[in-house]
């Protein structure tokens, strides 16, 4: 069974950074894209950054110059820095990782949140 646990969120000040992390447990076969989600308080769930198994990132519009997905293979663990962070980045993030394996595998964790106060 696949495990993603995030840790890494916390209280913050504007313009400072935090590395969330997300270490998968078990075997995820054929992982073709990882993606950092947030959700803030009353609003709907929003892609910020996605990484292809061959390495191509795309980043949202509020996350472009800030943000920054990797993938550390030998941990089996996926991040995401976050630097100059804004009041607006304030939100629960999730990781997600598909793969595929005869039909779409799709894996969630649990959210950590991260509170950045002005």
């Amino acid at each position: 069974q696949v495990q993603l646990v995030e840790s890494g969120g916390g209280l913050v000040q504007a313009g400072g950074s935090l590395r969330l992390s997300c270490a998968a447990f078990g075997t995820i076969f054929n992982i073709h894209v990882m993606n950092w989600y947030r959700q803030a308080p009353g609003k709907q769930r929003e892609l910020v950054a996605t990484m292809s198994s061959s390495g191509t990132t795309i980043y949202a519009d509020s996350a472009k110059g800030r943000f920054t997905i990797s993938r550390d293979y030998a941990r089996n663990t996926v991040y995401l820095q976050m630097n100059s962070l804004k009041p607006e980045d304030t939100a629960v993030y999730y990781c997600n990782i598909k793969g595929f394996l005869i039909n779409e595998l799709d894996y969630w964790g649990k959210g950590t949140l991260v509170t950045v106060s002005s």
